[in-house]
């Protein structure tokens, strides 16, 4: 009874082993093979078998852009883009992900190809900030969405001077980005007046 006992644990460990990782998974400190401790500089052996385009901005003013990294299938496919706290600096983590691919799902399914409505069913809704042409998001999380304003109402769109409530976003009005803060700070303004 014991020998069958610790046969069906070590089965059981060697199929729950074998199960391999999403590599598509989003949750609270991984997204797929990137986690949220991870430098700059570990993104070359994290996606050895991907492609990156190093973005890196120019200057140290304020002005300057962002450093940039843009991690690519293969095939060609734009999966995600990682944003570190600081530029010029390997030793930096990622602070912002944009997910461009809509294989990332959260384990309650919500992805790209997910509408308004999935978002208000899953999460908690922070804030809605109006800016010229979207309406970012913020949940409680580490995940924000963009919607793109010709989604709303045409009396809702051109006045960003107006506070929009969920209430007036329609269910199906669909995600234009999908973003994660590690930093669990809401947008910068600079990130609302981009979109």
């Amino acid at each position: 009874m014991k020998k069958n006992l610790f046969l069906g644990i070590i089965a059981a460990s060697l199929v729950s082993c074998a199960k391999k990782k999403d590599p598509f998974l989003i949750e609270t400190n991984r997204i797929g093979k990137l986690y949220k401790d991870i430098t700059v500089k570990q993104l070359d052996s994290v996606f050895s078998a991907d492609s990156i385009v190093k973005r890196i901005g120019e200057g140290d003013y304020v002005q300057a852009g962002s450093d940039t990294y843009l991690i690519y299938e293969k095939g060609g496919t734009q999966l995600l883009t990682l944003t570190p706290t600081q530029q010029h600096d390997e030793n930096e983590k990622i602070k912002n992900i944009q997910i461009h691919d809509a294989r990332y799902k959260t384990a309650k399914g919500i992805s790209l190809e997910s509408t308004f409505k999935d978002i208000r069913d899953n999460f908690k809704i922070k804030y809605i900030h109006n800016t010229l042409k979207n309406l970012i998001i913020t949940v409680e999380g580490n995940e924000y969405f963009t919607i793109d304003k010709k989604e709303l109402p045409e009396d809702l769109r051109y006045n960003m001077n107006l506070s929009i409530e969920a209430i007036q976003i329609p269910d199906k009005a669909k995600i234009k980005h999908f973003m994660i803060n590690w930093e669990h700070e809401e947008p910068s303004q600079k990130e609302a007046n981009n979109e």
